[in-house]
């Protein structure tokens, strides 16, 4: 049996989804006892679930279905208790009682109005499409697990950023997608088509290492933003950061990210007792 499987039973799946994208999590989960924070780790595999919706399903049409069938979920979890394994953990949780409807629905109504978009005319525009979804899952996140009031701006401006990392690493997937992974204006400064983005080649790499540039620059100016960060945004923030710190140094900067970082180091492991002790200290 898992480390997880006994608290939360149904729920391995989905938790093995979101560790399947995040294995550093495993460590983080080791200060955030699933057998005590149930809904913690339900909140985390459930974003997971409406991210896949969102940037996972190719059809818009099939896409928008999964989304609104998690809207109807989420609008009624309060009433019915959920017909979903996550939301019924989160919903057996009283502070789940306490937010309001919107909180809930704000991420969902997001992913759907996003699923449209076309590629972005420049950083800024891209960071500004993002933050729509993203800040709204770090809102909901923020709150539940530092308490009504607290700023979400820091971990929204964490979760946008994590989000143009992940889109970058699947730069060549993304080549037929309307919305690509580097802006119009990067793309014309290297002269590059769609087609060459599928290949290596001198112009992918410098294109790819300017948008590295510019992530790591707003992920500078992240850290003076109020507001706190749960222990997995935080130890998904650290090793984003230096998987495009190790990209930017490397010969092929999309190989480096592919490759992503080494997890279940002792670097690792200090960084989430680290954010534990945060969190812990900011929730009171």
């Amino acid at each position: 049996m898992s480390q997880i499987a006994a608290p939360v039973g149904a729920l391995q799946s989905y938790i093995d989804k979101w560790l399947a994208v995040q294995p550093q999590q495993r460590v983080a989960l080791a200060f955030v006892d699933p057998r005590h924070f149930p809904g913690h780790v339900a909140l985390a595999a459930l974003e997971q679930e409406l991210l896949a919706a969102a940037y996972g399903i190719r059809e818009p049409q099939v896409a928008a279905g999964k989304l609104n069938w998690w809207a109807e979920e989420l609008a009624g979890a309060a009433s019915s208790g959920g017909r979903h394994p996550l939301t019924q953990v989160l919903f057996d949780d009283e502070r789940a009682h306490g937010l309001p409807r919107d909180v809930w629905l704000a991420p969902v109504l997001a992913a759907m109005t996003q699923l449209e978009q076309g590629t972005a005319a420049d950083f800024s525009a891209q960071m500004d499409a993002a933050t729509s979804l993203h800040g709204a899952l770090a809102a909901l996140e923020t709150v539940w697990w530092f308490g009504e009031g607290a700023s979400s701006e820091r971990a929204s401006r964490h979760a946008t950023l994590a989000h143009l990392l992940h889109a970058l690493r699947r730069l060549p997937d993304d080549t037929q997608r309307d919305r690509l992974p580097l802006s119009m204006a990067r793309l014309a400064r290297y002269g590059l088509s769609r087609d060459e983005l599928r290949e290596p080649g001198a112009a992918r790499d410098q294109a790819i290492k300017a948008q590295l540039a510019d992530l790591l620059a707003a992920w500078r100016e992240a850290a003076v933003l109020p507001g706190s960060l749960s222990v997995f945004r935080a130890l998904e923030s650290r090793q984003d950061v230096a998987l495009a710190r190790r990209a930017t140094r490397a010969a092929d900067a999309l190989l480096a990210l592919q490759k992503g970082m080494p997890h279940g180091s002792l670097a690792t492991t200090w960084a989430a007792w680290k954010a534990a002790r945060a969190w812990r200290r900011h929730a009171g």
